[in-house]
């Protein structure tokens, strides 16, 4: 009778720390993202989406140059699609230019990762990278649907 009441907890206790297993497994993983106002620009205000969800927004400016930010993936999802989307003012021959840049793209196991928020095109593109490992983020080149601001 003992060694049936010792394997029952055994099994019991078995269970119960394969249930805890699975569920630190399912948990969300997490990565960074760093932005930083280039030389040329005078503010910005951005915005970062993963599929369609706004879940991080950067302020820089001229008293604020950098701005890291850490973002939660979707539970159990490992592939996530991404938009960033803003509004850049920069210096450009003495006068102001404001630029609306928008992209979108696709993230590959983030979790773990520090990517940076880099404009190109004369900040009219806007992408996230990864310089120590760029197959964790594609980028495709257009505007981002989620950043099309409504019209009334």
């Amino acid at each position: 009778m003992k060694s049936k009441r010792a394997f029952f907890f055994s099994a019991l206790l078995l269970g119960c720390a394969l249930q805890i297993a699975q569920a630190q497994s399912e948990l969300p993983g997490t990565f960074t993202v760093t932005d930083e106002r280039a030389s040329e620009e005078i503010s910005e205000d951005s915005r970062l989406y993963l599929d369609g969800n706004l879940v991080a927004t950067f302020r820089l400016g001229l008293s604020k140059s950098r701005e890291t930010k850490t973002i939660l993936l979707p539970a159990g999802r490992y592939d996530v699609d991404y938009a960033l989307c803003g509004e850049i003012t920069i210096m450009h021959n003495g006068h102001q230019e404001t630029h609306q840049v928008s992209s979108e793209g696709q993230l590959h196991h983030p979790e773990g990762h520090t990517l940076d928020a880099v404009g190109s095109n004369n900040f009219t593109d806007f992408f996230l990278v990864d310089y120590n490992d760029p197959s964790v983020a594609t980028h495709r080149h257009g505007r981002a649907a989620v950043c099309a601001t409504p019209s009334s």
